[in-house]
């Protein structure tokens, strides 16, 4: 017979005060830090500006694992940080919407984003404390306090993004920077190669034009922010990495992405 303590500790789970994420994390303090950030930003996104989002009915019927999102990038976080107001309404049941914030009483915590390590750890505070809203953090090798390097690949990154991918969803910005236009790296390619995720490429716009490059501050007042999330892809796996990379460059819209 279960015991009473033994009933406390499976309700204490159930909260999620005794599970942790695979990086070792708390999920009821990421659950915490994820709702009063979401409740911060909230009017940035749907009161200043207004966010137009379509395709979610694409993302009903993904698994709750093994899904990696691409989407273009225009902020280092502000991006991110909507595509989670999104992901939460969507759980609630609500389709190509931010108009009920109720969705925030009760957000996801199987969410990821790979972010690199010297935004986050570099950047002040609150980067810090995003971070703990589920970033992966990788070195990138080609780029390093804001000038253009060579250095090791991070090898470790695949490893943690797969593990990301086998508990929840992932959130990566193949580009690997907010520079306009910029090519996407191989590196997602091969990762796509290696863990054979769903694959759901995203375009956004408007970001750039609404705020400053961090995502932190606002620029401009009224402007549409709008995220479409495309079909899911399943790649082959005689798909090569040229082929992977030309069929997102388009599918995220690369060739037409506005400054």
């Amino acid at each position: 017979m279960e015991t009473k303590l033994g009933k406390l500790f499976r309700f204490m789970d159930t909260l999620g005060l005794g599970e942790r994420d695979p990086f070792g994390n708390p999920i009821l303090f990421k659950r915490i830090i994820v709702m009063i950030l979401g409740f911060i930003s909230y009017n940035r996104l749907n009161v200043y500006n207004k966010t137009k989002v379509t395709g979610t009915e694409y993302l009903d019927d993904l698994p709750t694992q093994g899904v990696l999102f691409l989407p273009n990038h225009q902020t280092y976080f502000m991006d991110v940080v909507c595509l989670y107001h999104i992901f939460f309404s969507v759980k609630w049941g609500f389709r190509n919407s931010l108009n009920y914030p109720i969705y925030l009483l009760a957000p996801r915590s199987n969410l990821f984003y790979v972010a690199a390590s010297e935004t986050m750890k570099n950047d002040g505070l609150l980067p810090r404390v995003l971070a703990f809203a589920g970033a992966i953090l990788v070195n990138r090798s080609w780029r390093a306090e804001g000038k253009d390097v060579k250095r090791e690949v991070d090898l470790a990154a695949v490893e943690k993004i797969g593990k990301g991918l086998k508990f929840g969803w992932v959130v990566s910005f193949p580009q690997g920077t907010t520079r306009a236009l910029a090519p996407l790296r191989k590196g997602t390619a091969h990762l796509i190669k290696g863990e054979n995720p769903i694959v759901v490429p995203v375009r956004i716009n408007g970001f750039r034009r609404a705020f400053d490059k961090k995502g932190l501050l606002m620029r401009k007042r009224n402007t549409t922010l709008t995220v479409e999330f495309r079909e899911p892809i399943r790649f082959d796996e005689s798909a090569t990495p040229e082929e992977i990379l030309e069929r997102l460059r388009v599918e995220i819209g690369l060739e037409a992405e506005a400054c």
